[in-house]
């Protein structure tokens, strides 16, 4: 029998072993490929006995290589000017997004291993430039071709052609021909433009006499367009289309969700609405699994940090709380966690409200008032699930945080998040919201404080000379003349920010003996704070001047999120 002989038979038992197919479907399509010749997915797709897309994905597990659906693909009109239509259609291939910071460009392919047609592309599109193939059925490829060839597809140009042209509102929500809509594309292209530019909130925002767009990048709000309020009807009513939502609805607010196929993989957005004065205020949560799982080492902590965190996750019993404020990275963190510890040994179990990224092999659970399910009483339900880690979405009153206690003092391994300024600060708030100290002491592993800072430019960035005022804040002596540090300029790689990226700053708080006889006994603050220093704690303000030091951030963003002003000692 021949290699490829062999690889048809594999790939039919395969499909037999999975419930796909029959051996009879199998047997049929194999005496029907003699007289073809066509490959056997394409045969078994042909006579009905499976989906485009579930041979797609089974063949992909088989190869070792990434599949993407299309259905629900959006353009990335960057990577659509690199390819011609006509060489697209010859050899079969959809180009789906390109990095120019990178230079990679992805396409999908109906067989990835083809190195005649990766080698016509890259001669092309340049050599210059990485190609990352993906595997995607045929027909799937075809009918993308045909949708994202022969429009625009840029904000701009979609921008011009509105504004040139007349809105027909009842072909927004229709199946067929939605690409010659161009508010379906102009809509499409703020989403992947958005994904794009790693934006983690998409702001459709109405006022008096326009529309303003804004995307909220590296935590901090950045417009990117406004056009006439003229057209926000129709995008508004395309938004709710695409987000199953009611469109006759403009006087309550209203949740939905959309999922899209962007640069090749899943992205989803989390789509609330408000009723405004000057109309209906929409925004997307960009729920991007790429950006926001990242390993625990990725996470751009300092050595001793992460040492420390992987001690305090390595304790099998108690619990690990995670302070900060909104959008300060806790639940990126506490998946970072979970990832790091996740393994067939250990059963791991959340209750999320709600749960933003689906992630294999962990059993995930939303608790909200449709759900009929508190933290409370879904942790109750949890434990007799025989979890090993739980994590609770967040601890907001006493019923939750008793409850999380006793998982802990029962042998589980526990994460949670609890709104307070530092780490230190969570003992008066669980005390405030009714857990006795005694219950608190020992059963505590860590407590961990979070901001985000974003990063300076590597291109860009200058070194200056710091004031007095500035060594200070630093928590260095006047006299310390050679020490540099850096501050943002701006330049055509991070758009003019003189920023790119975040990174992480913690205080990590891990218990002891010492800590837990203080907090047992009601100590102070103060009490705490001094031994907590005296076993090496670093406070936030302490970790922001480390990353300012060595050159990764500025002091102007630490001090934008952290307060430093305690250290200029009052005269």
């Amino acid at each position: 029998m021949s290699p490829q002989n062999k690889k048809v038979q594999r790939l039919g038992e395969i499909l037999v072993q999975q419930g796909v197919t029959t051996p009879d479907q199998i047997d049929i399509a194999l005496t029907e490929q003699k007289k073809s010749k066509e490959k056997l997915g394409k045969i078994l797709v042909r006579l009905g006995f499976a989906t485009e897309s579930i041979i797609r994905d089974v063949i992909g597990g088989v190869i070792g290589q990434d599949s993407v659906n299309l259905d629900n693909a959006i353009a990335d009109s960057d990577a659509v000017t690199l390819l011609p239509k006509a060489l697209a259609r010859r050899l079969h291939v959809l180009p789906l997004t390109y990095d120019s910071a990178n230079k990679r460009l992805t396409i999908a392919m109906t067989d990835t291993f083809n190195v005649v047609v990766l080698d016509q592309v890259s001669v092309h599109v340049g050599r210059d430039i990485d190609l990352i193939p993906v595997l995607a059925g045929e027909v799937e490829i075809e009918k993308c071709i045909d949708q994202f060839y022969g429009f625009e597809l840029s904000v701009d140009g979609i921008l011009r052609e509105i504004e040139t042209g007349e809105i027909d509102y009842q072909s927004l929500d229709a199946e067929s021909d939605e690409y010659s809509q161009p508010v379906v594309r102009l809509v499409n292209a703020l989403l992947s433009d958005a994904v794009k530019r790693r934006a983690s909130d998409i702001h459709f925002e109405p006022e008096e006499g326009f529309l303003r767009f804004r995307y909220r990048i590296d935590g901090v709000l950045r417009q990117i367009r406004s056009i006439h309020k003229n057209y926000w009807s129709a995008i508004a009513v395309r938004l709710k289309v695409m987000a199953g939502m009611d469109i006759a609805e403009t006087r309550a607010p209203q949740d939905g969700r959309i999922s899209l196929s962007l640069s090749g993989r899943t992205v989803d957005f989390r789509v609330a609405t408000l009723p405004t004065v000057h109309g209906e205020n929409i925004v997307l949560r960009v729920l991007d699994r790429q950006s926001g799982i990242v390993a625990l080492e990725k996470l751009g902590l300092m050595d001793e940090a992460l040492n420390t965190l992987k001690i305090m996750v390595s304790r099998p019993e108690g619990i690990i709380l995670i302070t900060g404020p909104t959008g300060s990275g806790k639940t990126t963190t506490l998946y970072s966690i979970l990832h790091y510890l996740n393994n067939e040994s250990v059963n791991i179990m959340t209750l999320e409200d709600p749960v933003e990224y689906p992630t294999s092999m962990i059993r995930q659970t939303s608790a909200s008032e449709t759900s009929r399910l508190d933290f409370a009483s879904g942790i109750r339900s949890m434990m007799r699930q025989d979890p090993d880690i739980i994590l609770v979405g967040e601890i907001r009153d006493e019923d939750t945080a008793s409850m999380a206690l006793r998982a802990a003092m029962t042998g589980h391994q526990v994460f949670s998040t609890l709104h307070t300024n530092s780490a230190l600060a969570a003992i008066p708030r669980l005390m405030d919201i009714g857990v006795k100290p005694d219950i608190l002491a020992g059963n505590i592993i860590g407590i961990i404080a979070q901001r985000l800072v974003r990063k300076l430019c590597p291109v860009c960035k200058e070194t200056y000379e710091m004031s007095d005022l500035e060594r200070t804040l630093l928590n260095l002596k006047v006299t310390d003349k050679h020490q540099t540090i850096y501050r943002a300029n701006g330049c055509q790689q991070c758009e003019g920010q003189g920023y790119r990226g975040r990174l992480a700053i913690l205080e990590i708080l891990h218990f002891d003996i010492d800590l837990d006889e203080i907090i047992a006994r009601r100590g102070t603050q103060r009490e705490l704070m001094r031994a907590a220093l005296s076993k090496g704690f670093k406070t936030l303000a302490d970790s922001g001047s480390a990353r300012v030091l060595d050159g990764s951030t500025s002091l102007e963003e630490v001090s934008r999120v952290i307060d430093l002003s305690s250290r200029i000692k009052q005269k």
